[in-house]
């Protein structure tokens, strides 16, 4: 949604753009008529959630249901291979590649216990994904 408003003084314009409350909440920036504030493509590079239950692989102990979070898209860069000069007859590689993934930017250390047969109770702990960005693929 965009609004403007004209203020007291000649050739100012404020202009307001509203993004729906959860588009705020989850970090996604929204996008003005003028289509320059954001992305709306549905496959772009975003956080996506799940839910999961962590078993141990020997112990065989379980969680509970657990909320986890992946980088999940495409990224709208170009990929390109840029040719390398060298002043030796051996090139060993002879292009530089650059491209952009879909990669965690931030996330937080989070543990969960689970129960196994007996009582006894194992901590294991995951990187819960805060954000994702398209970064330079390594």
């Amino acid at each position: 949604m965009r609004n403007s408003v004209a203020l007291g003084q000649p050739g100012i314009l404020l202009l307001l753009v509203t993004c729906p409350l959860l588009t705020i909440l989850q970090g996604v920036t929204c996008k003005a008529e003028s289509g320059h504030l954001g992305d709306n493509d549905p496959d772009r590079c975003m956080r996506h959630h799940f839910v999961e239950t962590i078993t141990h692989p020997i112990y065989k102990c379980n969680s509970k249901m657990v909320l986890l979070a992946r980088c999940e898209g495409h990224c709208s860069h170009t990929s390109r291979s840029d040719p390398l000069i060298s002043f030796s007859s051996v090139l060993k590689q002879p292009f530089k590649s650059t491209c952009f993934c879909c990669r965690p930017h931030t996330s937080k250390l989070k543990a969960v216990r689970l129960r196994c047969s007996g009582g006894t109770r194992i901590t294991a702990t995951y990187r819960y994904i805060l954000a994702c960005s398209c970064e330079e693929c390594s």
